[in-house]
């Protein structure tokens, strides 16, 4: 009965559904209604099939859909969707992130109620929509989607310069997609029976040659490095995030980065194995670069939404790492790491949007002494900066730890230097928390501000409980993640790490 349901279908496109019903509503209170409704009824599927999925087969695509798309000309495409480990981490991830951005909009957000929420329900269908294919082009339809109502977030809700960081946003990515693109078309035509299926590609493409690989891994990676962003790819994120409002702060933080990691581990590695062991050193040099410039740039902000948007780059890199020690322990902390990323970030992003909604400011030096006016509001400030410094008993702590135990297993060197981003996460974060929270109230309106209010309360309770959650029981995540890493690595792992990679002095 469950497998003659479309599941993944009914979840993937019920958020874009809703989003076609709010043409017929006419009262913005109503449409923010409708809008969470269906926000939450993805997010009850999403549920239903966490508790469904077998972890002991999490390598393996459940709830599979299939049926015929395009035909014409000898294109075989197909409408295929899939969930393993990975895939349902990420989905989850979505389906819990975008009621909670639309219950922190409920108040800020009054110009055009009906696009702002029609555009973060297509772009929850297109995140989900990505993560779910396994069609090689149906993944691109829905990759090349998500960038329009994101593009629409930053660029009619956001800032003063919204305008140039959405354009900046969307000529980024959008070269990056293109150029995947193209990789795309020259995988197709280099099989004898051209197929999109990504099992399939999975294992007819590592039989390539060296350089064709080498070719296509760095058209696929420039893709995904920029989503990631890697260093130097990482410019457009600041100006994206300072602009984007607190919704599409979330959401590009929670989620949307993930995708260029999401990609790394289902597409350039398994498909171009020797390439990614070729590029493996580049790739690890980059992550780590990006770990300590991050980390540094947010030592240095006056912003705290900058500050924030600078410690994605850093934390992001942690992940590059681990999937690019190609070691399982290494895969496992990134991909927790990912999940890790989005609640600890997402809420840090809640958290400025609280301030700034009172205030209409955001930089550290406008801010002081807050405890004393917004004790709720400070202490779950604390804990989402504890887990974002990785303390253990929360949920950063194990992703971190993983991701620097595969590293060191492989190159020492590499696991030292990401740990002294480990050091400078400590000093930013604990300073910013000082200098906003502590000493003296610094401006008298700073000692009149209401403290969190319900819907704000409802809003950061499920992120601060899951960052509890997860520190005590990783496993949450790893025992369904687990069997699909050692299946995305397993083209690399099958004759071990390149000796390039080794360095036990």
């Amino acid at each position: 009965m469950l497998s003659a349901i479309p599941w993944l279908t009914i979840l993937t496109f019920l958020p874009a559904a809703g989003a076609a019903g709010l043409i017929f509503v006419r009262s913005e209170e109503t449409a923010r209604r409708v809008t969470l409704g269906f926000a939450l009824a993805a997010g009850i599927v999403a549920a239903f099939l966490t508790g469904a999925f077998d972890p002991a087969a999490g390598a393996t695509m459940q709830f599979a859909e299939s049926v015929s798309w395009i035909s014409a000309g000898g294109l075989d495409v197909r409408y295929s969707l899939g969930m393993d480990g990975i895939a349902l981490s990420m989905v989850a991830l979505t389906a819990l992130l975008t009621p909670l951005v639309i219950l922190a909009s409920w108040k800020s957000v009054t110009d055009r109620v009906r696009g702002f929420h029609a555009a973060l329900l297509l772009l929850e269908s297109a995140m989900i929509g990505v993560f779910l294919a396994r069609d090689l082009f149906l993944f691109y339809v829905f990759w090349e989607a998500m960038l329009v109502p994101m593009l629409l977030l930053i660029g009619v809700w956001g800032g003063p310069r919204r305008i140039y960081a959405s354009v900046k946003f969307f000529l980024y990515t959008l070269a990056g997609s293109l150029l995947m693109l193209v990789a795309i078309l020259a995988a197709y035509f280099q099989q004898a029976e051209p197929t999109f299926d990504i099992g399939r590609l999975g294992a007819l493409l590592p039989g390539l040659p060296q350089a064709t690989q080498g070719l296509l891994f760095l058209a696929f990676a420039l893709a995904f490095a920029i989503k990631v962003p890697l260093f130097p790819f990482h410019t457009w994120l600041p100006d994206a995030h300072v602009e984007a409002p607190t919704a599409g702060s979330v959401v590009l933080a929670g989620v949307l980065l993930k995708m260029g990691t999401y990609g790394f581990l289902r597409f350039a590695i398994p498909f171009f194995p020797a390439a990614a062991v070729s590029f493996a050193p580049t790739m690890i040099a980059l992550a780590v670069i990006s770990i300590i410039f991050g980390a540094l740039m947010c030592m240095v902000q006056s912003d705290i939404k900058k500050l924030i948007a600078y410690s994605s780059v850093s934390h992001l890199g942690f992940v590059v790492l681990g999937i690019f020690s190609f070691t399982e322990i290494g895969g496992q902390g990134a991909v927790l790491q990912m999940v890790n990323h989005g609640l600890s970030t997402g809420a840090l992003f809640l958290l400025v949007g609280v301030i700034y909604d009172r205030t209409h400011r955001r930089g550290v030096d406008d801010f002081g002494g807050l405890a004393k006016g917004m004790p709720v509001y400070a202490a779950a400030f604390l804990v989402v900066t504890l887990s974002s410094i990785g303390l253990p008993g929360l949920n950063g702590f194990v992703g971190e730890f993983l991701v620097l135990k595969g590293t060191f297993d492989v190159h020492r060197f590499a696991a030292a230097a990401a740990a002294l981003g480990v050091i400078l996460g400590a000093v930013y974060m604990l300073r910013l928390y000082r200098d906003v929270f502590w000493g003296p109230v610094t401006a008298a309106r700073n000692g009149k501000l209401a403290d969190l209010t319900g819907l704000e309360r409802a809003a950061l309770a499920p992120l601060v409980a899951l960052i509890i959650l997860l520190g005590f029981a990783p496993n949450l995540v790893l025992r369904r993640t687990g069997p699909a890493v050692e299946a995305a690595l397993r083209n690399v792992t099958r004759s071990g790490p390149p000796e390039a990679l080794h360095d036990r002095r």
